[in-house]
């Protein structure tokens, strides 16, 4: 299974040093037999081995040559870009060759110092991708970042706002800021869903937001509430984005003016998403089950809508409360000795005659063949209320 097809694609497959690879080759089957010879022939020369010949390309010319990649193939460019410019203090200058996986280790431990593992874990994705590409381009025989292991991340976070958080926040955000604040609190959507949403994608007489952006590719609906209607029909239309700035231009980041709302109403520990996660949290609170959650939020899997679980708690106690299938007699299980003995030791002292002349009278019997019964008032005070 050297070279085999997959719907209309070619791929090829290969083992380096006893682990299998497999590249995809394109729609000819001609190309993917010459690949795959390239590569056997690579393999004889010890190029994917540790005599493999010295690369004399820079890590500077890798960088340059997978931005312009990146730019025309990924939504998350300025990402990759942003960790380049952090990679390139440590490897920039050198050699593809001189760069190794204890190289590499060294980075990890220098830049943990600054940044936390979630942020340090896409500087390796991006490296580990820049070395992929570079054995693509035949740049280098074998990825040094290959054998370098990712840091361990715990991403189960949910910090959300309460009612009177959000009203705090939203007043203390700029005038430009506010609909947007107000916008992602009521459509749970990503801070690039928001900023790139265009016009054409909001229709008001369906009272629906049609997101075309999204993390996994795959667009969703979003009813409008209220909130966002009335929000929507008063914007001023400055472009094909629904959020722009007083001119029309594109609104590219909102973090300086975010973090300074947020120094204003005096929160701490919070990101935009999280105004994702406040939407879906109280959406939770409220008894949305979590499969509609899960279709708000766009998640490809119920196990991240799963995070919010713990919030329902109460909700299912209060469901589980509202349970009435029988009366409550129907589930008394005492015998009637049992509930004589019971009324007779709760009446202590009273003698057991009196507790049956109560019990004539509690059934509407005042007399006894015919003889009234006089029953202290005293008695009646200290019986058990069954």
């Amino acid at each position: 299974m050297s070279v085999f097809r997959k719907g209309k694609i070619w791929y090829i497959d290969y083992y380096v040093a006893g682990r299998r690879r497999r590249e995809a080759v394109g729609a000819s089957r001609k190309m993917a037999d010459k690949v795959h010879a390239k590569r056997l022939s690579q393999l004889a020369e010890g190029r994917f081995l540790d005599i493999q010949t010295q690369s004399k390309s820079t890590f500077n010319e890798l960088a340059r040559l997978y931005m312009e990649y990146a730019k025309t193939n990924k939504r998350s460019w300025e990402r990759d870009q942003y960790s380049l410019m952090h990679l390139s203090t440590k490897f920039g200058g050198k050699r593809l060759s001189e760069i190794t996986p204890i190289l590499i280790e060294e980075y990890k431990a220098e830049r943990l110092r600054a940044v936390k593992p979630a942020t340090l874990n896409r500087e390796m994705n991006c490296l580990k991708h820049m070395f992929t590409k570079a054995i693509q381009w035949d740049k280098i025989g074998v990825s040094p970042a290959a054998s370098v292991k990712l840091m361990r991340v715990n991403n189960v976070r949910v910090r959300f706002l309460s009612r009177e958080e959000c009203q705090v926040l939203y007043n203390a955000c700029s005038v430009q800021l506010r609909p947007i604040v107000l916008f992602a609190l009521h459509t749970g959507m990503r801070r690039g869903e928001i900023l790139s949403l265009a016009w054409e994608d909001v229709n008001l007489d369906r009272r629906l937001i049609r997101v075309m952006h999204t993390k996994n590719g795959e667009p969703r609906d979003i009813p409008m509430s209220e909130e966002v209607f009335q929000l929507l029909r008063e914007l001023e239309v400055c472009g094909t984005q629904v959020f722009t700035r007083p001119g029309g231009q594109a609104i590219r980041d909102l973090r300086t003016g975010f973090t300074n709302a947020l120094k204003r109403a005096g929160i701490t520990n919070f990101r935009f998403h999280d105004l994702r996660h406040t939407f879906a949290s109280h959406l939770v609170m409220n008894g949305v089950d979590l499969l509609t959650v899960k279709e708000l939020l766009g998640h490809k899997s119920i196990d991240m809508t799963l995070r919010y679980s713990h919030l329902s708690a109460s909700h299912k106690h209060k469901a589980v409360d509202s349970l009435k299938l029988f009366d409550r007699h129907y589930l008394d299980t005492w015998s009637p000795e049992q509930i004589k003995k019971k009324k007779l030791s709760a009446c202590g002292t009273i003698d057991a005659e009196v507790v049956k002349l109560v019990d004539a009278l509690r059934s509407g019997r005042s007399t006894r063949k015919g003889v009234g019964v006089r029953v202290p008032p005293s008695a009646l005070t200290k019986l058990h209320p069954i």
